[in-house]
């Protein structure tokens, strides 16, 4: 196998071992997923930390939920599509909330920055992206199409990874309500 193939498939045998161990997998657990001898993992990556930095940065690759935010259908209407953009973005948040707080403590410990860089494209593009969703209807909205795309992607964090969250109970629909109606029902002062 070549290095790079040999590097990808090292990769793709680790992903699923954080999302079960954390950063805390050893390279024996790797080895074995990945079907290779302990000393190959040291072939083609220098430390334990570089493999398990690739790794999260490729379980974190944006590129699939991009994908999703930018098949939401611009014509429908706004609460259709921040709510569609919300549960991917839940979706997302939910399906990694280990492997992003993860990321920022290896990303610091290794101080990496390009990988700094990527990780940072990432949150841009998602940003832009769920911006895209929103900018038209921009003139119905009391923020900036940006400012609405922050406070989103907030609730989405809060709710993944706060203490009060509750992302089986708090949808995407329910975060939009809470963006565009706010807390009083209708007709309360």
């Amino acid at each position: 196998m070549a290095p790079e193939e040999r590097r990808a498939a090292l990769i793709a045998a680790t992903i699923p071992l954080l999302h079960e161990h954390g950063v805390d997998v050893s390279t024996r657990q790797i080895a074995q997923a990945a079907g290779v001898a302990e000393g190959t993992i040291f072939g083609v990556f220098e430390t334990k930390t570089s493999l398990v930095v690739c790794s999260v940065v490729k379980a974190l690759d944006p590129e699939p939920t991009l994908e999703a935010l930018g098949a939401i259908d611009l014509a429908a209407p706004l609460r259709e599509r921040l709510a569609a953009a919300a549960d991917l973005v839940h979706e997302r948040f939910a399906k990694n909330a280990q492997l992003m707080t993860a990321a920022r403590k290896l990303v610091i410990a290794a101080q990496d920055q390009d990988t700094v860089k990527r990780m940072t494209a990432g949150r841009e593009a998602l940003h832009a992206a769920i911006v895209s969703v929103i900018e038209p209807d921009a003139g119905q909205l009391r923020r900036p199409p940006g400012a609405v795309a922050t406070l989103l992607l907030m609730f989405c964090g809060a709710n993944t990874y706060g203490p009060f969250g509750d992302p089986t109970n708090f949808s995407g629909a329910e975060t939009v309500s809470l963006l565009l109606d706010g807390l009083l029902t209708r007709g309360a002062q």
